[in-house]
């Protein structure tokens, strides 16, 4: 039975990684956040918050599409993706300061409430019925919970494709093992080949000898 060799990796499920799921309710939240908080005219930094928070959404998607056939390209997609909620970061971060607002201390019991809530909710879902109740202190520090978090598991993601694309290589390496691999394997049913056609050969003679003697008996 012929052996398959593999070319491109397995389809990664982005709708199932939760990071996406994140970063799916991070862009929802966001574009809310800006409707509820920021001047709907003349404020460039509405779109580029929106902006930011779907730049991050949506090369986590294109990141694990490419990746069937790059390594590469999917790691530097989720880079992008990293970088974008980073830049959201800076963008909540800079709104606490400029309206005067607190960024909760990380060991103060709210912040640890908030971060053990977005720690086991990922979908958009389960925050709407908090956004309607919440003044813009608290989603935007619940936001920045979010990023952090998306950040933190997309690092250890990255750090997993690269420890694979080191051991396995990318599709060119892939498509070389798989030359090699089939080559290699016709090689060794040619040579098998052979030695059965020279077995029959073999078997061939000694059932003409066989004969000639039963004629000449």
């Amino acid at each position: 039975m012929e052996k398959k060799y593999k070319v491109l990796k397995d389809a990664v499920v982005w709708k199932d990684l939760y990071f996406y799921r994140k970063s799916d309710t991070i862009y929802q939240l966001t574009v809310e956040f800006c409707k509820r908080f920021l001047p709907p005219h003349g404020d460039r930094t509405v779109d580029q918050m929106v902006q930011a928070a779907r730049s991050g959404k949506q090369n986590i998607i294109e990141g694990s599409e490419d990746g069937q056939t790059s390594s590469e390209m999917e790691i530097k997609l989720l880079n992008v993706a990293r970088g974008s909620l980073q830049e959201l970061r800076a963008d909540y971060e800079d709104y606490l300061n400029t309206h005067h607002l607190l960024l909760w201390p990380r060991n103060s019991e709210r912040q640890q409430r908030l971060r053990d809530f977005c720690h086991n909710h990922n979908d958009p879902g389960d925050y709407t019925p908090l956004v309607s109740k919440m003044n813009d202190e608290e989603m935007a520090n619940m936001l920045l919970t979010l990023c952090h978090q998306t950040d933190k598991m997309m690092c250890a993601y990255i750090e997993k494709l690269e420890k694979r694309f080191v051991t396995e290589g990318g599709i060119k390496e892939r498509m070389h093992k798989a030359r090699t691999g089939y080559r290699a394997e016709q090689d060794c049913r040619m040579k098998a080949l052979e030695e059965e056609n020279k077995l029959l050969k073999e078997k061939i003679k000694e059932l003409e000898r066989t004969i000639e003697e039963l004629r000449k008996a």
